[in-house]
């Protein structure tokens, strides 16, 4: 991409109503965005979280970014107050991101790519969930990888980050996420609660699974037992997800997260990778309440 001539815009949403999603599912940002995970998805087959991989400068410099938004929960610890959920200290959390968020990208990227600032951080921003309703969901997510697609489409990250940008990017921006929903007792966005996978993510367990490609010992009907979470949850993303649900929900596992035991019952990862894949596409693409917050700007747009 010639960013020289690039013209740059603010992203705005643009899908407004149901009849938009016939619009969406044909666009140039569905494809660009089913693309990058299917890519992603490739690059961390059969690879632990704990491998070597190669981090440019470009690389660690997002990392460092991470690191930096994670310290500013230190800053602004959960209040008292009569409520349970959804603590009003993640508002002063949000407010610092807002603020801080353009000139945290303006450090760690090239001053060649300052121009798409005001386009990329609009995604980086939407990321970590809203602040007035101070929930967290599957639109967040697909937020961040919103913006991950796009530092691929202007350069910032090429193809050979593409491991290092789901084990180390992806995994720090989970951890991260992980922190906010309880530290601040975050709520479900619009959770389908015990019949989706998770209450909150769905990508770490489609690039999960492509890890656990071909995995000699652990097959999907493993991945529920304790020894084996809580053994590799360190090396693969998938077992990091069952370990944490496996915290901070009581109960048998096949009552209180259903579609995750029977996923158990598939014998393949590669099946499980590429049904997971479906489900995404049907569970969180498809599905209006998800999709009308998506953003379209220069990079990502409703063209078909």
């Amino acid at each position: 991409m010639d960013l020289s001539a690039h013209d740059f815009m603010v992203p705005t949403k643009k899908i407004c109503r149901p009849d938009d999603m016939t619009r969406w599912e044909k666009s140039k940002a569905y494809s660009d965005l089913i693309g990058f995970i299917c890519a992603m998805n490739d690059s961390v087959r059969n690879k632990k979280l704990t491998d070597e991989c190669s981090i440019s400068d470009s690389m660690q410099k997002l990392l460092n970014m991470v690191d930096i938004m994670n310290s500013w929960v230190d800053e602004f610890p959960p209040i008292d107050q009569p409520q349970r959920f959804g603590n009003k200290a993640f508002k002063q959390f949000h407010e610092k991101l807002l603020q801080q968020c353009s000139t945290l990208l303006e450090s760690s990227v090239d001053a060649s790519y300052h121009r798409s600032i005001p386009e990329i951080s609009a995604y980086l921003y939407d990321a970590f969930g809203n602040s007035t309703r101070i929930d967290y969901g599957t639109g967040h997510e697909l937020s961040f990888i919103a913006f991950l697609c796009c530092l691929y489409k202007i350069g910032v990250l090429q193809e050979n980050d593409a491991t290092a940008t789901v084990i180390k990017l992806f995994s720090a921006y989970l951890n991260l996420c992980r922190r906010l929903q309880k530290t601040y007792r975050m709520e479900p966005a619009g959770s389908h609660g015990v019949w989706s996978l998770d209450d909150f993510q769905f990508i770490p367990f489609l690039w999960g699974s492509s890890q656990l490609i071909d995995h000699k010992r652990i097959t999907p009907s493993k991945f529920v037992e304790e020894d084996y979470y809580k053994t590799f949850h360190k090396d693969y993303m998938f077992l990091g997800c069952i370990q944490y649900i496996c915290s901070v929900k009581t109960g048998p596992f096949a009552e209180h997260s259903n579609q995750l035991w029977n996923i158990s019952g598939v014998p393949l990862w590669s099946k499980v990778n590429s049904g997971l894949l479906k489900m995404y596409k049907a569970e969180v693409l498809a599905k209006f309440p998800v999709v009308q917050h998506v953003l379209f700007g220069s990079l990502l747009t409703l063209e078909p």
